[in-house]
Parts: structure tokens; C-alpha cells; sequence
């Protein structure tokens, strides 16, 4: 069992635990590396994937996920991309959203960060979210109510990606998931600074010692995290993951008036 967890680590889950806090923003540097984190208890969280709206047109802003989420009186308290896409913003691999799937399982290696096998899905049930390998996924064929597949792996069962050098020089902005056994601590994590595969795997097993992670994107990756005060624009995203809460009285009130 590994027992390299730092301070902060230990500091940081007694107070995700203590407060009762259901998603945790944060900003923390790791082995000089700097990150912003998201920390979210799936058990009681609403955490959603979202691609397309009523219409079929894909959202791709945060702010647009926002204006649909206000006439239902809701917020976005957390989003990020989650996911590979393809130029009309469809999915890459795997696709389902509230039961409906988009997009197939893709098991085959290929060229790019996907097909860096093994990947894997980002699967979320009732209670719980789960990293799962994809031919691992592919064997145990869980059922999700939405799940997005992605690649390369970043931890599988605790080790890192075998084909990650501790030394490249492949350096990108990079954002990514670590979850953990039990499938409710979910660690949203997006990167500050250019790193490697190697350097952004080793944070999620490492220093937030998940057993359990996947790679969402590099340098198109964008965080929504009111806490931290950043919500980043730029060009359309394809799928979004994020966390939902009903709008306080007072904003409700406001929006309606």
C-alpha cells in the first residue's frame, strides 16, 4: 500500500470531509508543478455530462450550459471538457448522456492521445463515478447513466501508463479525472503550467492517491470553478462534464425579475 501522501493531501481530505463541502475548488502545486483541483463527493453530488441541447446543436460554452441550466432555476458550480472530439465536436469514443448513447465503445488502438491504449471511460451510476479501463469496461459492461471515453489512461489499478516517460519533453497544458475505489471522491484536475504524461499521472496516484485515472485533453482544456473565480471562454468544446445545485432563492428571484 502506498504511504507517499503529503501534508496538504491529509489536511486537504479533512476538510473536503469536515465541511461536508460537495465540490472543493482549488489551486496546488505538486513537485513544481501548478494546478487548479476540483474535488467532488459523487454520493451527493449532481454531476452531469452534457454535449447537445434540446435541439440536437452542441452546447460547447459553459455559458451557454449555464443559460439552459438558469430556466430550470439551477447552476453549474463546477464544469470542465471531458473528452476527445472530433471537429463537429461529436465524440471521439464512447458517448452517453441520461441512458442515450451517441457514440459506440472504441477498443482498438489508434493514432493520437486516444488511441494510446489503454484508455478508458468515465462512467457515472447512481451514487458513484468510476475511471474504468476500456477493455475492462468492455468485460464488466457496468450500467451507466452517462459515461465519456477518453485516452490514454493515466493510472490503471494504481501504476502509471507503461508508455509514460519520466523525462519527455512532450509538454502541454493537460487536464484530466481520478476517482477513487469506492466511486465517490471524484478529483477534477487541470494543469497551470506545461507538463508531461508522466508528471500529471504521477499527481493523481501520488499526491492525491487515487488508484484510478484518465486523461481528458491538452491544450483546448478549459476549467469552470466559480471558487476560484475562472470561468475560461475560447473556441467550442464537444462533451462537458460538470456539477449542478439548484440556484439560491435570491439568484432565482433575480433571474426571473
Amino acid at each position: 500500500m502506498r504511504v507517499r501522501r503529503s501534508l496538504s493531501l491529509l489536511l486537504g481530505l479533512a476538510l473536503w470531509a469536515g465541511q461536508g463541502a460537495a465540490v472543493e475548488c482549488r489551486d496546488e502545486s505538486y513537485q513544481g508543478n501548478r494546478y487548479s483541483l476540483c474535488e467532488v463527493d459523487a454520493s451527493r453530488e449532481d454531476l452531469r455530462l452534457f454535449l447537445r441541447d434540446d435541439t440536437g446543436a452542441v452546447m460547447g460554452h459553459f455559458s451557454t450550459i449555464e443559460d439552459r441550466l438558469a430556466a430550470e432555476n439551477k447552476t453549474l458550480t463546477f464544469a470542465t471538457n471531458a473528452g476527445m472530439y472530433h471537429t463537429d465536436r461529436s465524440p471521439v469514443g464512447l458517448y452517453v448522456e441520461d441512458g442515450n448513447e451517441e457514440m459506440r465503445l472504441v477498443t482498438n488502438p489508434g493514432p493520437g492521445n486516444f488511441g494510446l491504449v489503454p484508455n478508458g471511460v468515465f462512467c457515472l451510476r447512481e451514487g458513484r463515478a468510476d475511471v474504468i479501463e476500456t477493455l475492462a469496461f468492455e468485460a464488466s459492461t457496468p450500467s451507466c447513466t452517462s459515461a465519456t471515453q477518453s485516452g490514454p489512461m493515466l493510472v490503471i489499478d494504481g501504476e502509471l501508463h507503461p508508455r509514460f516517460l519520466k523525462d519527455s519533453d512532450s509538454r502541454y497544458i493537460r487536464n484530466g479525472v481520478g476517482t477513487s475505489a469506492d466511486g465517490r471522491r471524484v478529483v477534477f484536475a487541470i494543469s497551470r503550467n506545461t507538463v508531461n504524461f508522466h508528471d500529471f499521472a504521477s499527481l493523481f496516484r501520488d499526491h492525491l492517491d487515487l488508484p484510478q485515472a484518465l486523461y481528458f485533453d491538452g491544450n483546448i482544456s478549459r476549467l469552470h470553478a466559480p471558487d476560484l473565480n475562472r470561468s475560461d471562454a475560447g473556441f467550442m468544446m464537444g462533451p462537458v462534464v460538470g456539477v449542478v445545485e439548484d440556484l439560491a432563492e435570491d439568484d432565482a428571484g433575480t433571474l426571473q425579475n
